[in-house]
C-alpha cells in the first residue's frame, strides 16, 4: 500500500471562481480523496488573475544559454521557472477549464506558453520531440455551455491532452460537464459521478501500488 500524501497541483482557470462549475468538481475530487482518508499536499494556482504574456525579452532569454543570460534575462524566466519547478513538484495535475468560445482561457495558454521550454520540460530527439515531466498524472475538469466535450468543436480538451502529453503527462482523465446550456442536470450529476469515480480510480491504485 502507498501511504505517501500526494502531492497535487490545482490549477483553476475560469474568470468566474466564485461559480465555477469546473472549479467545483475539483472541490468534489479532493473532498473525495479525503473521504478515502488520502493525505494531499496541496497547491494551488489560480489563473482568472492573469500571468504576464511572454515577449520579445522572454524569447530572448529562453534561447541563451542559462551560463549566458545576462541579469534581465534571469529574472524575465524567474516566474516561468517557479512555474516549472511548481509543476515538477507534483504527482497529479487537477486542471479546471470551461470551454470559451470552443478553445481554453486564454490565461490557460499563458501558462502553458510559460512551461513550455525546450530542454527544461521537453526535448528534441532525432525521433521528435521529448517530453521531460514525466510519472505524473492529470485530470482536466471541463465544462461547456454549448460545446459538446471531444467533439469535432471542442479544441480546448485536445489541445490540452496534447500539450500535457508534449511535455511527458500522458496519464490524462477527463470529467466532462458539457453543454450545460442544454442539458445542465444530466450532464452536471454526469461530471459529479466522473469526479468521484476519478479520485477512487487513484486512491485504489495508490493502495495497489
Amino acid at each position: 500500500m502507498n501511504t505517501q500524501a500526494l502531492n497535487i497541483l490545482r490549477i483553476d482557470t475560469s474568470a468566474t471562481p466564485a461559480t465555477s462549475n469546473s472549479k467545483a468538481l475539483v472541490d468534489l475530487y479532493l473532498e473525495t480523496l479525503a473521504a478515502n482518508g488520502h493525505d494531499v499536499n496541496l497547491t494551488s494556482r489560480d489563473l482568472s488573475t492573469a500571468l504576464p504574456l511572454i515577449d520579445a525579452t522572454w524569447i530572448g532569454a529562453n534561447f541563451t544559454p542559462a551560463d549566458k543570460r545576462t541579469d534581465e534575462q534571469t529574472k524575465a524566466l524567474a516566474l516561468s521557472d517557479s512555474l516549472i519547478d511548481e509543476v515538477k513538484a507534483q504527482d497529479v495535475l487537477l486542471i479546471s477549464t470551461p470551454i470559451y468560445n470552443f478553445g481554453t482561457p486564454a490565461a490557460f495558454k499563458t501558462w502553458i506558453d510559460l512551461i513550455a521550454r525546450a530542454g527544461v520540460t521537453f526535448r528534441y530527439t532525432e525521433n521528435g520531440p521529448v517530453g521531460l515531466l514525466e510519472n505524473k498524472k492529470a485530470v482536466i475538469f471541463v465544462t461547456s455551455g454549448g460545446t459538446q466535450a471531444e467533439s469535432a468543436i471542442d479544441f480546448a480538451t485536445p489541445y490540452i491532452r496534447h500539450v500535457l502529453g508534449f511535455v511527458g503527462i500522458t496519464d490524462v482523465t477527463v470529467v466532462a460537464a458539457d453543454q450545460l446550456a442544454i442539458r445542465a442536470a444530466e450532464s452536471l450529476e454526469k461530471a459529479r459521478k466522473g469526479a468521484v469515480k476519478a479520485a477512487e480510480d487513484l486512491v485504489a491504485a495508490r493502495r495497489a501500488a
